[in-house]
């Protein structure tokens, strides 16, 4: 060979614009290089698929420098060799590497989030009315509140509501879903009481040979409402959205989505 040099492969992978998540385990420091954003929707159950979150399947000890853990060393620390494993071990446990800068871009946009899923699940009850989502974030500030970027916006979005409900920062409730529920006689008799359980208010009742509800209910007990009508009319009833108790009722479609949700 030219030179009396030997070839030695290069194990080295170099990765670019990524967002790593680094746990330490057994003394020794382990990584995995992730599409930045993915991590949080991961931890947050949006993402489901893990190759949608990893720019390659491999353990490193270190993104940087494109050193890949060997299998010796990830069954000493960890007790397995499966590769997935560990992956999932560090996703979970591990602390996602950042810069201050885009730590904060993540907060300020999840802050940001979270206001707009209040606004779109809220009114404030003596107008009827919808707040903006710049009112809802100057009453979060007030309350001092403080982002989670490991939960959910939705989750997030509830604390937000009870916070303020309790500090009475501003005038708040859930939307109100109007719904007309309908279902043969003997079925509407039986049920009336588990129906009343979920509602908020009952608007009008009708029975002949249907047994037929008008009435308003949380977003959040729709499924429930449904599922109930449902299974034990096995199939004969139906729940209708009429409305949403604001005076904005072009967003039906979206809250019962967000209903299925929560």
């Amino acid at each position: 060979m030219a030179g009396g040099k030997i070839f030695q492969p290069n194990t080295k992978i170099r990765l670019t614009n990524v967002s790593v998540v680094r746990l330490r385990k057994g003394g020794k420091r382990f990584e995995v290089a992730c599409y930045k954003n993915k991590v949080t929707e991961w931890r947050t159950g949006v993402e489901k698929d893990i190759d949608e979150v990893l720019q390659i399947h491999q353990v490193h000890m270190n993104v940087s420098k494109g050193q890949v853990a060997k299998t010796d060393v990830l069954k000493q620390c960890f007790e397995t060799e499966d590769v997935d494993k560990v992956i999932f071990e560090i996703l979970k446990h591990g602390e996602q590497q950042v810069s201050d800068k885009e730590r904060q871009h993540q907060l300020d946009n999840m802050f940001r989030d979270i206001a707009t899923v209040v606004m779109e699940m809220c009114i404030n009850p003596k107008t009827r009315q919808q707040y903006t989502v710049t009112m809802v974030e100057k009453a979060m500030t007030e309350v001092h509140y403080s982002v989670n970027t490991n939960r959910g916006t939705k989750q997030q979005a509830l604390d937000v509501i009870r916070q303020l409900q309790e500090r009475g920062t501003i005038p708040i409730a859930r939307a109100q879903m109007r719904v007309r529920v309908v279902m043969p006689a003997k079925d509407g008799k039986r049920l009336k009481k588990d129906i009343t359980d979920l509602i908020s208010a009952m608007e009008d009742e009708d029975h002949g040979e249907m047994y037929e509800y008008v009435c308003l209910i949380d977003p959040g007990k729709y499924r429930a409402m449904t599922e109930l009508v449902g299974k034990e009319t096995r199939g004969a009833g139906e729940v209708v959205v009429l409305s949403l108790d604001t005076k904005d009722d072009d967003n039906v479609s979206q809250d019962v989505s967000q209903a299925d949700a929560l």
